[in-house]
This record gives C-alpha cells, structure tokens and sequence, in this order.
C-alpha cells in the first residue's frame, strides 16, 4: 500500500501547488469482508478530482459526496458503508475524512524516508459512531519523529485506533534489455512497483525504452550496485546470455532480495547453479531459497506479456507467502 499512498503524497503536492484544498478518506476499520482491506486511502480534491480508491468502485462516489462538508468546513468526520445492504459486499466499512495538509517538512522528509527505503507507521484516531470531531486524525510516524496530515493536536477522549506499519515500496529490478524485458517493465509498473531496469553499458538503451521504469543502470555485473537490494525487492535475471547471467548471480550472491528469478529452462538453471556452487563453494544455503526458475507460474504463458504476468503472479505469490489455486476452490476467506 506504501505505493499508493505515495501517489495520494504527489497528487496533494500538485493541488497544493494551485491552492486547491484535499481531504483523506481511509477505511480504518471493517465488519465483515470487503473488496480492500483497512488501510486503503484516496484522496479527494476541492476541483472535484479523486485519487487512489477504498473498494473496487462501488463506494467512491458516497466518500466523495460525505468528504465535500470536510472540504467546506475543515472538521474531520467518520461515515460508514454497509455493502450488506446495497450490492451485497457483505461488509461494513469504516471510514475516516479529514482534512489532508501536511507540512512542508514532513513532504522533504517523506521523500527521503521513500529514497532510503525504510519502513513507517501510520496511526488513525477514530469512533465506530457517524459524525463529525475535532479529535478525529492521524499521525504518521517516520523514524523518531512524528507528523501530522493537518494541525492537530490529540484530544484525551477515549478513540479507537488503527495503527499500519507501511513497508518500503516493493521494488523490482530487471537485469535485461530485450523486448520480455521491456513488457516486465510496464506490467509491474502498473502493478504500483518501483522499477530498476540493469543494462551494459554497450546496449545503447535509455529510460524511455522501458515504459515505467523508474531507474536506468547502465552497469556491468561487477559494477552493480547491491546495497539498496533488500526483502522488498525482487530480482529478474534476463539477459539471455549465460555467462552475463553467472556473472550478475555472483554478485547478486552477495545480498538476498524477496525473489530471485531466472528466465530460461530448468537444466539451464541447474547448470548456472552448478558453477555458482563451484565458484563459491561456502555460499549460503539459504540464498537458493530466493531461486525461482524457471520464473513464473504454471499458466500456459507463451507471448512475452503473457510470460510477464505468469512471472508477477509467482513474485507475488512468494511475496505474500501464497500458495496459488483458483479462488473457486479456497474454502477460507480470500483476505486470510
């Protein structure tokens, strides 16, 4: 979610920029099941523009409806959406409006906060009860300081409370420049990803090659820069050259991203693991644990954007810790 709430941060600073007024809805708390989860945001702006979404579609237009008093007199209030009654969700949602204007300082700090990818805390203030109050709000925690999303100070009144520890953006770099390369790129973009796109120097690419990339690094394997690779980025090895491959798996050796991901057959994989070993004999057993290749889910994939779907459905799977069969056939609620 640290994606999304990222786009609403860059959606206020442009309303700011032309003295429009904003206000936050997020569903602090849930009855039942809904199409989101708490902790999902969107932003409503005085010109009648909206940002980020709380369900699948359904609920928006009563936030932005019940957020136009929050506009006009500045009071934060909580509504409710009950989707037992109206389109059969079987949920009751929620939800927290409240004036959305954050300091300057908290903008400059947020920004670096995201650059040295570290985690932060968002805590909300809220009742169950519909209306309006002044001790309605949140504060969202970055390192030992604590800032506000508008001038606020805490009433002592009893309130419940949602606290969401907000993890890095989840990053994904692709070492690779061929055209499966490029589709993996605008796919997990679209995914709210952060894009790292790792070519040789001699490929002659630029950023505009790889739609939604947000990062270029024209860089040999030994010249990779590793230290920004942690358990919220997972790694797409494509270069479809074996020994570029070896090369950047050992030096990849060095961290342990969330998912490492090989293109290419299994006896290809094998191999390539084969000589790793050979090469570095005291290697970590638990770096094989982050290999996956062939890369992607068992989907009958055969284009290149089809290829890329199987392979975000596997990062994600692994990521979230899943393990994929047709929703059809889960017995357990789907938010588990």
């Amino acid at each position: 979610m640290t994606h999304e709430f990222k786009a609403i941060v860059k959606a206020y600073i442009s309303a700011k920029e032309q003295h429009i007024k904003t206000v936050l809805a997020t569903v602090v708390d849930l009855d039942g099941s809904s199409y989101r989860r708490p902790g999902v945001r969107m932003l409503i702006t005085g010109d009648g523009k909206s940002i980020g979404a709380v369900s699948g579609g359904c609920v928006e237009k009563e936030v932005i409806r019940q957020a136009q008093s929050v506009l006009k007199d500045g009071i934060p209030k909580m509504m409710t959406y009950d989707g037992r009654y109206r389109l059969g969700c079987e949920g009751l949602l929620y939800i927290l409006i409240e004036p959305f204007s954050p300091s300057d300082e908290f903008l400059n700090a947020f920004e670096i906060h995201l650059e040295i990818r570290k985690p932060f805390r968002v805590t909300s203030y809220f009742s169950h009860s519909e209306g309006v109050n002044e001790s309605f709000g949140s504060l969202i925690q970055l390192a030992d300081k604590t800032y506000t999303f508008r001038n606020y100070k805490r009433s002592k009144e009893e309130m419940q409370v949602f606290v969401q520890d907000m993890k890095p953006c989840f990053k994904l770099m692709i070492i690779g420049a061929e055209h499966d390369a490029v589709q993996l790129s605008g796919y997990a973009s679209l995914t709210g990803w952060e894009v790292t796109v790792v070519v040789a120097p001699y490929e002659r690419k630029t950023l505009a090659d790889f739609p939604g990339a947000q990062e270029l690094c024209c860089v040999d394997a030994e010249n990779l820069e590793v230290g920004l690779i942690d358990d919220q980025t997972a790694v797409m090895l494509m270069t479809h050259n074996y020994v570029k491959d070896l090369q950047f798996l050992l030096r990849i050796m060095e961290v342990q991203p969330a998912y490492l991901g090989i293109l290419g057959p299994a006896n290809r994989r094998e191999t390539l693991l084969g000589e790793l070993i050979e090469r570095n004999p005291e290697i970590e057993p638990s770096f094989f644990d982050t290999i996956y290749g062939p890369s992607g889910l068992n989907i009958g994939a055969e284009t290149a954007q089809e290829i890329s779907i199987a392979i975000l459905a596997e990062i994600l799977a692994v990521v979230r810790n899943q393990n994929p069969i047709m929703l059809k056939n889960k017995t357990r609620p789907i938010h588990y």
